[in-house]
């Protein structure tokens, strides 16, 4: 039986959502296409129908995800724009660090893209350049001395890379964990001229 152009959106649309939150969880190599499938109300073969690979999916779903990150930094709340001060702070909370499902899809995957194949590592890229991107207008605006761009992409990696360390040691040590996250918080506010 013939699907409709309009279900056979919905079931793109429901495959990418649900590999982008179970990639998040558990990274691309821990998920297999069949409980994608499942997860998504579907066959496997309905995500082949779709999608080339599993790789394929990977980027289509890291892109999802990177989307809705940068989407949650470029919202307008309240009628402005989030500060740099927000941003630091909703990026680097505990609630952030303990949703990896939803939470930042840089972060939660950082470790294994350098496994994957190129085509994943430029969407990757990509999602990276946009949150530079997004501190160093902050750090235009908030007359921040120094190089724009390189306070921006230091503090990129500062937030990724201590959410990923705080994950790493929170079942072992969460009093550790916590202070990662307020460590780098107050060394990037610092660097920023907070």
């Amino acid at each position: 039986m013939k699907v409709s152009k309009e279900k056979a959106a919905q079931n793109r649309a429901a495959l990418v959502q649900t590999a982008a939150r179970l990639f998040r969880e558990r990274g691309i190599d821990g998920v297999g296409v069949a409980e994608i499938g499942k997860a998504a109300g579907l066959t496997h073969g309905a995500l082949y129908a779709h999608f080339p690979s599993k790789e394929a999916l990977a980027a289509e779903a890291l892109t999802h995800g990177l989307e809705i990150s940068h989407s949650r930094m470029v919202t307008a709340h309240d009628g402005r724009l989030p500060s740099l001060s927000e941003l630091l702070d909703s990026y680097l909370s505990e609630e952030k660090r303990d949703d990896i499902a939803n939470g930042c899809a840089l972060a939660a995957s950082a470790s294994e893209i350098g496994r994957q194949d190129e085509a994943i590592s430029a969407r990757y890229s990509d999602g990276f350049e946009k949150m530079a991107a997004v501190f160093e207008k902050h750090l235009h605006t908030h007359k921040a001395k120094g190089d724009h761009r390189e306070k921006a992409l230091a503090i990129s990696a500062a937030l990724i890379g201590a959410i990923s360390a705080s994950r790493a040691v929170l079942k072992a040590q969460p009093q550790l964990a916590n202070e990662i996250l307020h460590a780098v918080r107050r060394t990037v506010g610092e660097i920023a001229g907070e």
